[in-house]
Order: structure tokens, then sequence, then C-alpha cells
């Protein structure tokens, strides 16, 4: 496992399901394997594009702990907590610790527009009844509530609070953070097209949602940035912005899904009310990847893959 946790590309995976929206644990095992061999750093289960809200919490729980037994420690699993009530946040945390999860993401409260007091509080409650370490989800975007600078201030007290999803969609905000806490809290760029752009400037990691159907490439990037061949992650990411766009629309979860059968790396069933692509939108979709697919770059050697411990 990686010595530096919260460092390099964690895929926000979807859930696989049958046509008759059912869990499909034989798709879910090919994709995440798809990601391990490909030479993520993590695997991130339950979050939106997990198609989180649609499932049970027993759901949730199978899923995790077949998950934790088919990466069988290669990469940390981090769960997702995406509640409206702090008591269930709480419970999934400790919950997840005992599946054996390595790390917990943490949205916000959900459906209750939370103060600066009620927010961290939240955070706080959760951090104080498990020992594993958190990534704070930041999208006020998508989720309303906007982890400041300043609640991460009164947060930084809880050592196991490590880690920031930076999805404000402000390139800034990567300096921001790092201006004022050093290296007290990675960053993980959350949006996929603006991935380079926060590596360059000083991101961990990436959690991404296009490597959940071009993994390798995904973590070609990513590598390349961190070695400094900024030119090859360039001409890559180039290539990839048309697919990358897909992650910032509210059908992310359809539109990624296509790619996965593009790519063989998944199915394109979801769970409703979310439906299936269908008509004029679906062509329009599946012609962005044809098109990528059409010239798909050829990778550099070394720039993805299971890397050696040395």
């Amino acid at each position: 496992m990686n010595k530096d946790f919260w460092y390099g590309v964690f895929p926000a995976i979807t859930t696989k399901f049958t046509a008759e929206e059912e869990l499909d644990m034989d798709a879910c095992m090919v994709g995440i394997e798809a990601q391990l061999e490909a030479g993520v750093n993590g695997i991130v289960l339950g979050g939106s594009l997990g198609e989180a809200s649609t499932l049970t919490e027993e759901e949730k729980f199978k899923l995790t702990a077949a998950t934790v037994a088919k990466v069988a420690g290669r990469v940390p699993v981090i769960f997702n907590i995406a509640e409206q009530s702090t008591k269930v946040a709480v419970h999934q945390a400790q919950k997840a610790a005992e599946l054996g999860v390595d790390g917990l993401m943490v949205l916000p409260p959900l459906r209750y527009f939370a103060s600066e007091e009620e927010t961290v509080a939240f955070f706080s409650a959760v951090a104080e009844h498990t020992s594993l370490p958190i990534m704070i989800y930041n999208n006020p975007i998508d989720y309303k509530i906007h982890v400041t600078l300043d609640m991460f201030e009164q947060l930084k007290k809880y050592p196991n609070i490590q880690a920031v999803k930076e999805s404000t969609r402000d390139v800034g905000n990567v300096t921001r953070m790092l201006n004022r806490f050093g290296d007290r809290f990675k960053i993980l760029t959350g949006v996929d097209p603006l991935a380079l752009e926060s590596i360059l400037i000083g991101a961990h990691g990436w959690v991404a949602g296009l490597v959940d159907a071009f993994p390798k490439e995904t973590v070609a990037i990513f590598r390349l940035a961190k070695e400094g061949r900024h030119e090859e992650a360039i001409q890559i990411y180039r290539w990839f912005l048309p697919l990358l766009d897909l992650d910032i629309h509210p059908k992310l979860v359809q539109y990624i899904k296509l790619a996965e059968v593009a790519t063989g790396t998944g199915t394109e069933y979801v769970r409703s009310p979310r439906l299936v692509l269908k008509g004029a939108e679906r062509e329009r979709i599946q012609k962005v990847i044809d098109d990528a697919l059409a010239i798909r770059p050829e990778l550099p050697e070394g720039s993805w893959g299971v890397l050696k411990a040395v």
C-alpha cells in the first residue's frame, strides 16, 4: 500500500446494476480489477457517481465487504458517507471500519442547508467516533455547503481529518489551502476537467470519474505530471478533455457508464429515477466517446500499471 495514503488517483467507482436494477456484483468486481491493473492508488465506493442515494444501507455494506475482499490490501478502500443525520453518519463510519475499509470520504449534511457551526459539528462528530482517516468532500456547486478555509481551521485539531476532495471548481482554492495549511491537509482534485491544472499547482491526488472507463490514461496523466513530464501529460489531457467534460453534467453517471460499455469496464444500467440514455442525447454522448476512441493515444512506457516496490 502506498506509504503516502492520500496520494495519486482514486477512482470514484460506479455501481454496476443488472437490467432489473439489482446489484451486479460480478460486473462490479471486473471494474475494480481494471482499476487495480492500471495502477490506481485507492478506491472510493458509494459516492454520487456510485449512485449512493439509490442504494440501501444493506447494499452499501455488501458492496463494501466484497470490494475489501477483492482489493485485498493492494490499495486503500474508501467508504463514502453522504447522510442527512449525524447519528447515521457515525453509525456508517463505525460499520465501515468493521468491514475493513481504510478510510472515509464524508460529505456535509444533505437536504439541510447547515450553518457553518452545524457543518463543523457534523464533521467533528464523525471524526470523534472513528479512528479512520477522513477526506472531506467540498462541493458547494452540487451540495450547496462550502467548507471554507476558516472551517478547516476549526477541523484541523482532529488528526484523522487528513484530506479534502476539492470540487469548488475554483482552481485557486488549491493554492489557498496550501498557503494557509501547508501539508496539513492533502488536496485531491475532484473535478475531472480541472484535474491537470490542479495537479500542476500542487494537488496531491485526483478523485476521478472518467477513470472508470479510462483508468490507464488517468493514471498516466497523474504520474507524468508528478514526474515533471508535463508536455507528455498535457498531450494526453488535451485528448481526454472532451471526455472529462462529461464529469460535470447532471447525467454524469449515465455518460460515464456509457463510456464504460465502450471500453469493456462496465455496463450502462442505472437505478431509477435515472434512466438509460436514449435518442439524440445518447447519440451525442456516444459520438464524443467514439471520436475519442478513434484517436486514443499510445501511452508512454511505464506511465501506468502497478508500481513495483523499491
